[in-house]
């Protein structure tokens, strides 16, 4: 059977490149002509927290844990949140921890997304810390179509 309702899998990472694919998925969400609504999902991996060592006497506490964070997390998602209720593009967001590379196919896999939109570079919270490219990573092992938004 035809599936007309479309899952969209957005990468977020709090950069202007992040944004711009952010609104490519929103875009295209709302443009699908049919009377099934298609979904955006946002998702945003941040990297492992950092182990503890003996050394440690009071271990950091995750992001997601700090007072900061509800902040943070609002202008993360800012774009994607804004345009979606515009366009009344049904959005559900999440945070995970790990490679962002390997969750967001993970991510892909467990909820049968059909189609991944990340940005070519990410320089939000990932850093270029991460060994070689996410999106590349994402373009080669993912299981469904991967959208790369340029800036």
């Amino acid at each position: 059977m035809l599936n007309l309702r479309k899952k969209i899998l957005v990468a977020i990472d709090g950069s202007p490149l992040s944004d711009k694919a952010a609104e490519e998925a929103v875009r295209f969400a709302a443009g699908i002509p049919s009377q099934f609504k298609s979904k955006v999902y946002g998702l945003l991996v941040l990297p492992n927290a950092p182990r503890n060592t003996f050394t440690d006497f009071v271990p950091a506490r995750p992001i997601t844990e700090q007072d900061q964070w509800t902040e943070l997390k609002e202008r993360i998602f800012y774009v994607v949140e804004k345009l979606a209720a515009e366009l009344e593009v049904p959005l559900e967001t999440a945070v995970v921890y790990g490679d962002p590379a390997d969750e967001l196919i993970r991510f892909a896999q467990k909820e049968e997304i059909d189609v991944i939109v990340i940005g070519s570079t990410g320089k939000g919270f990932l850093k270029r810390k991460l060994l070689g490219s996410v999106s590349h990573k994402v373009v080669r092992d993912a299981k469904c179509s991967v959208y790369v938004v340029r800036g």
